[in-house]
């Protein structure tokens, strides 16, 4: 009887486990970062699981700034991939400057020219 309920509270255990994840386990392969003293930078990392990703950010003066805004913006551009669940690559480009953050992707919609 006492094997019984000690199988019966291993397997209460083991099935309340949350299960494995795939993705928890994933680890850095590549990480390179450098910033200068005029504030540009680069980074870029790969982890183990098929994640990647690159920047660049470059400071440039802001053309006309209001009261509000700061006289300089940082004005970045990169990419990133990762693997869907459903196995597709899927890659993102990006600018990201006064004009805001700007994607493109074959699987992101583009809208229409104004």
């Amino acid at each position: 009887m006492k094997f019984v309920i000690v199988l019966a509270a291993l397997l209460a255990v083991a099935l309340a486990a949350p299960p494995s994840n795939p993705e928890s386990q994933a680890t850095i392969i590549t990480q390179n970062a450098d910033i200068d003293p005029q504030g540009n930078y680069g980074n870029e990392v790969e982890t183990s699981n098929g994640i990647s990703a690159q920047e660049q950010g470059q400071l440039k003066p802001n053309p006309s700034p209001k009261s509000d805004e700061p006289a300089a913006f940082i004005a970045v551009q990169g990419q990133f991939s990762y693997t869907a669940p459903d196995g597709q690559l899927y890659t993102v480009r990006y600018v990201a400057d006064e004009k805001g953050f700007q994607p493109e992707a074959a699987h992101l919609p583009v809208s229409p020219v104004a």
